[in-house]
């Protein structure tokens, strides 16, 4: 069980949509939630926040394979900015390859636009899921 007890939120943020994933309050288990248009995500994070009685939000930093930070990582940096008026704590979380491991995931199973969503909501799921694995040694 992961200390303090409470359900977290992981994103996975990009340039047009953010996934969002939620864990149960014994952070065993990260689940796909929604996708949210990344104009005015902030606002409709905030809302999920309060719906879901969060204690933390797990926020993907996408890095490099050389262990460096780009422009991707600048975004999230920024996006972690927007949320700093909620009233719990944002957590930059290492995110390398989960999108590329989604699409993987969901090759030949979701097809044409609706992939781009919900691959977006399985990124979520594995950031906030490699971060409950570590926090749960």
């Amino acid at each position: 069980m992961i200390e303090p007890r409470g359900r977290r939120l992981g994103l996975d943020v990009g340039s047009v949509r953010v996934g969002a994933a939620l864990c149960d309050p014994d952070g065993l288990i990260a689940t796909p939630l929604e996708t949210v248009p990344r104009d005015g995500a902030a606002a409709r994070i905030a809302e999920l926040v309060e719906e879901h009685s969060i204690v933390e939000i797990v926020l993907g930093l996408p890095r490099t394979l050389a262990n460096r930070e780009g422009p991707a990582a600048e975004a999230a940096h920024g996006f972690r900015e927007e949320l700093a008026g909620l009233p719990v704590p944002v957590v930059l979380h290492d995110e390398r390859l989960t999108t590329v491991v989604a699409t993987q995931q969901l090759r030949g199973r979701v097809k044409g636009r609706k992939q781009r969503s919900v691959v977006d909501q399985v990124a979520a799921v594995a950031i906030l899921q490699s971060y409950l694995d570590a926090r749960s040694r």
